[in-house]
């Protein structure tokens, strides 16, 4: 039997409305394959479920169904199929019992990554929109794959700090992979596939149905060895991702956050029930080390060049400061490290003019020795 036909046949199944990830799974189970179950008698299928509705759906449009034009519709759309067998699928989530028994991708999936994910409010605040970028940033310099869920607020921090450091991000989407949601992120999903990948349990044109985001929750956590929450509402689908990871056996850390912010009780509350605090991407990786020694030793080496270029930008200013444009950017360099500053904060400790700093600051983004993030943070800029 041919995968690629038993990919086309697991595809075909989902397009058949009733049919979901946990159906396919009960028809592979008892026919042995897709491809079985598709060229099946009637009388078998009424084996399976009788009186099902969903069996009925089946037994009424499978003659219907062109398996070739299913390929080439999703080929026309740049979409591709990956079921557990394959090596490229995510290994920790073929792990599980309840592994998609097909995921629809598009852009590069490696399956034995080492996975992290990040994940938070949509309502999220500038803090939490910087702390994600920095942890995902950093995590992503160490070779670690970063999952997320393209949601606007820290989804979307997660993934452009994946993206800071020239890494790989993966996005799951609660729809099918021939719309983005929200629309906003759709330049977002461009970056994301050159390295990354978009991927989904849901056929092309399914829509962002709320009940479809539980769903994908459990596959952000899934392919993962940990979940950071950085900022959570008490009630929030950052916590249902909390939920699945508990039930799968993941880490769980949480980015304390200020006592005044609504989106702080969720981490709050996740710490005091046993998650690990996170403060840096050190606090990680204590919990979850490298599977392999090459790995330990390319993270070495990372951090070791990223020390030096921070020293370097230093040190470049100080023999410079003889320029009093130089001796503006000194100013300012010497107030930033890796934690994000805000302008303002810039400005209470300078005594430069205000409209100088700006000018500054935009200077040191030019000439790559500091990195803006959201809401006018700055942070020192380090080779990645």
């Amino acid at each position: 039997m041919r995968i690629e036909q038993e990919k086309i046949v697991r595809a075909a199944f989902r397009s058949i409305k009733g049919v979901g990830s946990q159906r396919l799974r009960q028809l592979i189970a008892y026919f042995g394959s897709a491809v079985k179950a598709w060229e099946a008698p009637q009388s078998n299928y009424l084996q399976v479920a009788n009186s099902e509705k969903w069996i009925g759906e089946i037994i009424k449009v499978r003659k219907t169904i062109d398996l070739r034009e299913i390929g080439e519709e999703l080929n026309k759309q740049g979409i591709k199929l990956i079921i557990p067998y394959e090596s490229n699928y995510p290994r920790l989530l073929a792990e599980l019992a309840d592994a998609p028994p097909l995921l629809y991708y598009r852009g590069h999936i490696q399956g034995d990554a080492e996975v992290l994910a990040v994940v938070g409010s949509r309502q999220a605040t500038t803090y939490g929109k910087s702390a994600a970028r920095v942890l995902a940033r950093d995590a992503a310099a160490k070779g670690i794959v970063i999952a997320s869920g393209l949601a606007r607020g820290i989804d979307t921090a997660a993934h452009q700090g994946a993206l800071d450091c020239s890494g790989i991000t993966w996005a799951f989407l609660g729809c099918g992979l021939d719309r983005i949601y929200p629309s906003e992120n759709r330049r977002l999903a461009e970056d994301i596939l050159e390295r990354g990948a978009l991927l989904s349990e849901f056929t092309p044109g399914s829509p962002p149905n709320a009940q479809h985001f539980p769903a994908r929750n459990r596959l952000i956590s899934g392919c993962s060895c940990g979940v950071v929450v950085v900022e959570a509402a008490e009630r929030s689908g950052a916590l249902i991702t909390v939920d699945f990871a508990l039930e799968q056996g993941r880490e769980v850390f949480a980015v304390p956050g200020p006592i005044f912010s609504a989106v702080s009780r969720g981490p709050h509350h996740l710490i005091r029930q046993g998650a690990k605090i996170v403060e840096g991407i050190e606090d990680i990786c204590n919990e979850i080390p490298m599977r392999s020694k090459q790995a330990n030793q390319a993270n070495q080496a990372d951090q070791a060049n990223q020390a030096n270029q921070v020293s370097c930008n230093k040190e470049s200013i100080v023999k410079e400061n003889e320029d009093p444009v130089r001796i503006d950017q000194m100013s300012i360099l010497q107030q930033l490290s890796d934690v994000p500053l805000h302008i303002d904060q810039i400005t209470v400790h300078s005594s430069l003019p205000v409209s100088t700093i700006s000018l500054t600051l935009l200077e040191l983004q030019l000439e790559g020795k500091i990195i803006q993030l959201p809401g006018q943070h700055y942070v020192l800029a380090r080779e990645c």
